[in-house]
């Protein structure tokens, strides 16, 4: 994965994901969606096999974007390490 950051201002964050697809986008827009100082969270693909995922977040200004980003990908990650758990104890 690599991340390329195509625009940033205090309120809006565009950034692509290359090397991602739609699993991966869905679900940080929706991880961003808890947060309420988030306005927009959205990706597009432009071609569904080559394009790459440009995601794009605004905020109210309250939080910038960007940790806004960061904010959702740690909850993510908490959430993950709780299934891994959940998930080990039925082996």
């Amino acid at each position: 994965m690599e991340l390329v950051v195509l625009e940033e201002t205090p309120k809006r964050f565009v950034f692509e994901l290359k090397g991602e697809g739609h699993s991966l986008c869905n679900t940080v827009k929706k991880a961003l969606w808890d947060n309420k100082h988030v306005k927009i969270s959205t990706y597009s693909i432009a071609h569904p096999l080559v394009g790459v995922p440009k995601m794009i977040v605004e905020t109210d200004g309250e939080v910038k974007p960007r940790k806004a980003v960061m904010d959702a990908v740690e909850k993510l990650q908490k959430d993950a390490e709780k299934l891994r758990k959940e998930f080990s104890k039925i082996r």
